[in-house]
């Protein structure tokens, strides 16, 4: 891969990657037991608030952009009001393909892709959190669908075929990686070609503070690790991604502003929906 237009790399150090990925996947294990329990815990001030009211999950769902009828094609338990957007909006599924969720949680999103897909699709769920592993195939098994399946692995590192997926959906994760760009190297790498991104995540608008970036909770609220947007489109063309093409969304802030609500976040972040393509033939061109 050329080097003439090298993107920022993430400011988290090698030696921390481990450590931070644990501390992440500590804190979703703990939103998992949370659910599984029906206690009102999570991680606090953040996106990820955990309630037994399913009343409150469906006020945090509907205003990320899914439908009631949505909500309704879900197995009880799967929808845990977490994400930042609706990445299946901007997906454009469709019947036959072969879908993979980064960062599944629950598996809400696996289930609504599901039904577009059809029976002769195929929907595969990434989580690194065994509890968030368990708990989701647990509300497959539940709705009886039969074309979902949960894996355990790393984002970074996914235990997928080359160019064995259609489209890759993600909702609110890819954030909290500490190396984004393996990320989308391995999204490249799984993807047929044609095939396609659409996530949703936090992005950066202008630099966060330092004590932001190192605040543990901050990071696993989905805020403190986001990149900024020119430096997450240098990432995913960098990777090999063509019509890149990320859309920050004002309107997330309304719901933004209260994960965090002492500390100005949105003055920093902001929610945006980021579609890619792998191209259908190799480019030729660099940057």
């Amino acid at each position: 891969m050329s080097s003439c237009c090298p993107p920022k790399t993430d400011k988290i150090d090698q030696n921390q990657h481990d450590s931070h990925r644990q501390g992440v996947r500590g804190a979703y294990a703990k939103v998992a037991n949370a659910s599984n329990n029906s206690e009102s815990t999570g991680i606090e001030g953040s996106c990820c608030g955990v309630s037994d009211d399913s009343a409150i999950n469906t006020l945090i769902s509907t205003r990320l952009g899914y439908s009631q009828d949505d909500l309704d094609k879900a197995p009880s338990g799967a929808d845990m009001g977490l994400g930042c957007g609706n990445p299946r909006a901007i997906a454009s599924l469709r019947t036959g393909e072969v879908v993979v969720d980064l960062g599944s949680g629950g598996g809400f999103d696996c289930f609504l892709a599901a039904h577009e897909v059809g029976e002769t699709g195929h929907i595969i769920g990434i989580d690194m959190t065994p509890d968030m592993v368990s708990k989701a195939r647990n509300n497959a098994a539940q709705g009886s669908f039969n074309n979902v399946e949960f894996r355990l692995g790393e984002i970074e590192h996914l235990p997928l075929a080359d160019n064995s997926v259609d489209v890759i959906i993600s909702n609110c994760v890819i954030n909290l990686s500490p190396n984004k760009e393996q990320v989308f190297k391995e999204a490249f790498r799984v993807l047929k070609k044609g095939g396609r991104l659409a996530i949703a995540d936090v992005v950066a608008t202008v630099e966060l503070p330092e004590a932001m970036r190192n605040d543990p909770a901050l990071i696993a609220g989905c805020m403190g690790n986001a990149s900024l947007i020119n430096d997450l489109e240098a990432m995913i063309k960098a990777a090999g991604f063509s019509h890149v093409r990320i859309e920050p969304k004002d309107e997330s802030k309304d719901f933004i502003r209260d994960w965090a609500p002492d500390h100005n976040v949105t003055d920093y972040v902001v929610s945006a929906t980021i579609e890619a393509f792998k191209p259908s033939t190799p480019s030729s061109g660099c940057c």
